[in-house]
């Protein structure tokens, strides 16, 4: 682009310079424009030379209008910039308010499926809407009480201790004020303390768990089968090819079935050496006409594959494996690899994962990776991956590694036949059958690896909904299995420090404690010092732990780390779930055996397969490999018979979000900086979240 002199380069006034003649002088500049990020590039003047005769007290006449030009153009470009970001902000801003609006105004809340089962009148949802504005009346009116003795002084009645009785709304708060003082803020100051030294111990626990990490990866360690890699599969008698069942349990997951089927088809291994069970538990009979379809369809191509089906879906997934281990041609298969209906394996998995088990007879579980084709598909998908990557770089390959034992995934895991059978099988008294069935195989003393370089491609949750029906699943099932197993694991013989493990940090510290203190340190007993100021919580416990302890866990996804602060919010708010669950699992509560499957969009294609697959493999085409070009066209066509789904008020998170809010002003009567930003952002999260705006959004 051509430099322009028109407007800025203008004429040089009379007097202006001891040139003559009339000519221009200035700064010409060029603008680059290629991207947001604005550049200007100068170009000398033709008289910039000359300038440098001019010199009135040792500074070059003529400058100041050269670079006042220069900075006008930058303050003018800068200007334009944030003038944009503004808008954009200002815009955003408008369509969360404006989407806020009409989910409060619609009043579905998380209990109206229950409630329209029932036949309840749809008048009541404005009743819900009414409930909470009152709420926020009663909070503000508080808050009243509280700033109107900030203002009038009657914070320094308790200090002053009135000898003299005073009638009159200033004696009421006086003794409030005593009351607090002497009853309520020691009660709090233990509850902090308690939930300050859980919260110390989990940190060292996380702590300990990254440096392990840190030094296998330091050390290069990996688990390496004690047999040589596998020879081709055109040859199956030179090599290691056992017997395999490969195993799909589905229940009405017409969006994914059809590429599960499909991947577990394609899978490199001799057709004679593993046969497929299509584990179909749909209610609906549309769904289970389809996925019949597909079997028989593979199994026109060639492939061994077996449809069942039953009518009474009695134990839910446990159930569901363990019907079909009960069929008679199971005992002629050593192995039983696992994977759900929306998991599509690499063709080598089976080859990546079976030779471990040769020549390691203790060995009963490899468990492999998973990736996630939608974790960039809105902002919960990116801090779910946050969490799953940790778990799966730390805490699955730690325990892997140091203790050959970890919770089994239930999915993308090739199982020993005979360690299932010496287990016991699977049961179906908890909703955590993989973990049950882990647990009682360390009892026994099988060994698990984990093979952090072994992927298997899934989804994840873009509803808040279905991961709030997932991680209170994942959460309750623990307690009901502690419950159960604590007995066994006291009385199993086995060494000490394998029951202290499995005791005090595999279900007490990371299933009990965390969601305990994460739930009760900063969504209760925070909000409360602010009410109470006598108990003190520190600025320490408040930010900076919590900001290392994100920082740890988004370590294994360094992409994710713009979201450290979405994530630590996110965190917190998700507490609240957690927590719930956890006290319905280990009370044994209603919403403890709530079985709901976690509902999938079937994103994965052909590319996505295609994309995780080794070089080598890119270009491998199967006889029946064709079909998966005809899956990915018919996913991408419009579904007809696609149930009405809505964005839903999650009641105990914007309550919640309402009372730290009121606890964050609060606050800036007493503790503001750190515990008031806290306060504020996590009331935010809440109220975000409670309005269900987090996730897939519903017109």
């Amino acid at each position: 682009m051509a430099p322009w002199s028109g407007l800025w380069g203008g004429k040089l006034a009379a007097g202006g310079g001891g040139g003559g003649g009339d000519h221009y002088r200035g700064t010409p500049v060029v603008v680059k424009m290629e991207n947001p990020n604005w550049s200007i590039s100068e170009i000398s003047s033709p008289d910039d030379d000359d300038d440098e005769e001019f010199l009135v007290g040792g500074r070059r006449k003529g400058g100041r209008g050269k670079n006042a030009k220069q900075i006008t153009w930058v303050l003018l470009l800068k200007a334009h910039r944030a003038a944009g970001c503004l808008a954009s902000l200002a815009s955003a801003a408008v369509a969360l308010g404006a989407a806020a609006r009409r989910r409060v105004a619609a009043g579905r809340t998380d209990a109206d499926a229950s409630a329209a089962a029932a036949g309840e009148s749809p008048v009541l949802r404005s009743r819900f809407y009414a409930f909470i504005r009152a709420f926020v009346v009663l909070s503000v009116l508080l808050l009243i009480v509280e700033l109107g003795a900030y203002i009038n002084g009657w914070d320094d009645l308790a200090a002053s201790a009135l000898a003299l009785p005073v009638i009159g709304v200033e004696s009421l708060y006086a003794s409030w004020l005593r009351f607090r003082a002497t009853y309520v803020a020691p009660f709090i100051q233990f509850l902090t303390d308690a939930c300050v030294v859980l919260f110390l111990i989990q940190s060292a626990d996380r702590l300990i768990q990254c440096l392990g990490c840190f030094y296998i990866h330091l050390k290069r360690i990996k688990p390496n089968p004690k047999s040589p890699a596998l020879p081709d599969a055109e040859d199956p008698d030179a090599a290691y090819y056992p017997m395999v069942l490969v195993q799909i349990p589905m229940c009405n997951e017409k969006e994914v079935y059809q590429q599960s089927i499909a991947a577990v088809c394609n899978l490199d291994w001799p057709r004679s050496n593993f046969l497929v069970q299509v584990l179909d538990d749909s209610d609906d009979p549309t769904t289970q006409t389809l996925i019949r379809e597909e079997v028989l369809k593979w199994q026109q191509n060639g492939a061994r594959i077996v449809y069942r089906h039953r009518v009474l879906r009695d134990g839910y997934k446990a159930g569901n494996l363990k019907s079909a281990m009960s069929c008679s041609y199971v005992k002629d298969y050593e192995f039983v690899a696992i994977f759900d209906a929306d998991f599509q394996p690499n063709p080598d998995f089976l080859k990546r994962t079976v030779p471990h088990f040769k020549d390691n007879d203790e060995l009963g579980l490899v468990q492999a990776r998973w990736s996630f084709v939608n974790k960039d598909e809105n902002l919960l998908t990116r801090l779910q991956n946050i969490n799953l990557c940790f778990h799966f770089e730390v805490e699955q390959q730690v325990n892997g590694i140091f203790l050959n034992f970890f919770g089994f995934n239930g999915t993308a895991g090739v199982w020993r036949i005979k360690a299932l059978d010496d287990s016991g099988g699977w049961m179906e008294r908890t909703t955590v059958e993989d973990m049950d069935i882990a647990v009682r195989a360390h009892l026994r003393g099988w060994k698990f690896i984990f093979l952090n370089d072994v992927e298997c491609q899934c989804e994840l949750p873009e509803s808040y909904e279905a991961y709030r029906k997932q991680q209170h699943r994942w959460h309750s099932g623990p307690m009901q299995l502690f419950r159960l197993c604590l007995p066994d694991i006291i009385k199993c013989k086995i060494a000490f420090w394998k029951k202290a493990n499995l005791i005090f940090l595999f279900f007490l510290l990371r299933k009990l404690i965390l969601p305990f203190y994460s739930f009760t340190l900063f969504c209760i007993i925070l909000p409360m010092t602010m009410f109470v100021p006598e108990a003190e919580l520190p600025d320490w416990v408040v930010c900076y732990i919590p900001a290392l302890m994100s920082l740890l866990n988004i370590l294994p996804s360094p992409k994710s780390f713009p979201f450290i602060i979405p994530y630590l919010l996110f965190e917190n708010t998700m507490s609240v779930t957690k927590f719930n669950a956890m006290i319905s699992g280990l009370f044994q509560l209603g919403s403890a055996y709530e079985w709901v499957v976690t509902k999938k969009s079937g994103r994965s294609s052909e590319g996505d397969l295609i994309s995780l697959a080794p070089k080598e493999l890119k270009h491998q085409k199967t006889e029946s490999a064709p079909n998966l070009d005809a899956i990915a066209k018919e996913q991408s066509a419009p579904r007809k018979d696609v149930k009405k789904k809505h964005n839903r008020i999650y009641k105990k998170e914007l309550a919640l979000s309402l009372l730290l809010l009121t606890a964050a002003a609060r606050s800036l009567l007493s503790k503001q900086g750190i515990h008031f930003y806290f306060l504020l952002f996590q009331g935010i999260s809440f109220l975000l979240v409670g309005l269900d705006l987090i996730g897939e959004q519903i017109e």
